[in-house]
């Protein structure tokens, strides 16, 4: 008889969670998948910066939380009772975590979010010190069980754009893995799952870190989807047989004209696709929607070290010594090439400068109608 341990799958595993007692941000090392699946504590700023760097953490719903609950676990250290004292410490951790992964908009976004809810605390309700930090305590949480909510929503959302039996189609990984629940691209499968809407999925390999292969894949195994593993350059050769109706992938940053930053290749299958007819899909929560960025041109795209091409995966290297590497982490999708991007509010549609706006000041209304209703 297996133990309970053996019968758990890596989708029984919190991808990031808080450990008040250890004062620790948990999380799956996902360098390790799919061999291994072991949990580390982040306690300090240099192991919470480390591992959204070397991507033991990585998606972009998922570094977002890490970064959130790992600057209220470095809050906590802080001792002082002066709150000009502990904010400009807590300023230091803030910026020091940024710097961590530039393309990704969500770490910022919910650094930035656990900032204002310090400064209104401290700053202008001036709260002492020990409830600042259970204030930040609360956003913290609450970034992560939104995280939940917003993918199933996409899910519910991405599910309307396909039928039972559809090939799917994603690239690198969107999934579980990146988020708290769920995913965001493979929300629409995991809900179809439920559904028994029996889609037969394929998942790109994606070079060069081989996410699709190591953990979407992996992920959707785990859960009984069907799911056929191709290498990058095989998106056309499926396409062209009538095997995929459609595309789901995830995304780093969403400029306000719709252009796309996701995992290097997506532009690729996204030209692929439109020659074939295929949609292509955008899956993006609103906290990765980035109004300040007018179009895919000003999205700073991060290059990853060389070592990951020449010789990472493999027993011996695999290129001559000396040769030059191009790594890029990310490319951006021209926003002509997407159907459509699907958040928690709505699926926007061309034109996106336009639909994503109206998405946004939605959710500007939304949250401001929260916040004004009495506890």
């Amino acid at each position: 008889m297996k133990s309970n341990d053996e019968r758990k799958t890596i989708l029984d595993y919190d991808t990031v969670t808080l450990d008040e007692a250890q004062n620790a941000v948990i999380i799956i090392d996902q360098t390790l998948l799919p061999g291994r699946t072991e949990l580390i504590a982040l306690r300090t700023a240099q192991e919470i910066w480390d591992a959204i760097y070397l991507l033991k953490v990585r998606g972009a719903p998922a570094i977002g939380v890490t970064a959130a609950l790992g600057i209220y676990v470095l809050s906590r250290e802080i001792d002082t009772d002066d709150f000009r004292i502990f904010y400009g410490k807590f300023r230091e951790y803030k910026e020091f975590l940024d710097s961590a992964r530039p393309t990704a908009v969500n770490l910022s976004w919910a650094l930035k979010r656990m900032e204002r809810a310090a400064l209104q605390a401290g700053r202008e309700e001036k709260r002492p010190v020990a409830e600042v930090k259970e204030i930040l305590r609360r956003e913290a949480i609450r970034i992560r069980e939104e995280d939940i909510e917003v993918c199933r929503k996409i899910g519910e959302y991405g599910l309307t754009l396909v039928k039972p039996g559809d090939g799917i189609l994603t690239h690198c990984n969107a999934g579980q893995l990146a988020t708290v629940k769920y995913g965001t691209a493979t929300a629409p499968i995991y809900l179809g799952q439920e559904k028994g809407y029996g889609f037969k999925v394929f998942a790109d390999e994606t070079r060069p870190l081989l996410q699709g292969a190591r953990l979407t894949a992996f992920e959707l195994q785990s859960a009984g989807v069907d799911v056929t593993l191709i290498c990058d350059n095989m998106s056309a050769s499926v396409m062209a047989k009538g095997l995929v109706q459609a595309v789901f992938v995830g995304c780093d940053r969403v400029a306000a004209n719709g252009d796309a930053a996701n995992k290097i290749g997506t532009s690729v299958v996204a030209a692929v696709a439109k020659h074939y007819g295929v949609p292509v899909y955008i899956c993006a929560p609103t906290s990765t929607i980035d109004m300040a960025t007018p179009t895919g041109r000003e999205i700073h795209i991060e290059e990853r070290p060389a070592h990951e091409v020449t010789e990472m995966w493999y027993k011996e290297r695999m290129a001559p010594e000396g040769v030059k590497v191009y790594n890029p982490a990310f490319d951006v999708t021209d926003h002509e090439l997407i159907s459509g991007i699907v958040t928690e509010y709505g699926v926007a549609r061309a034109p996106y400068t336009e639909s994503l706006r109206l998405i946004m000041n939605q959710k500007g209304k939304i949250r401001n109608e929260a916040e004004c209703e009495p506890v």
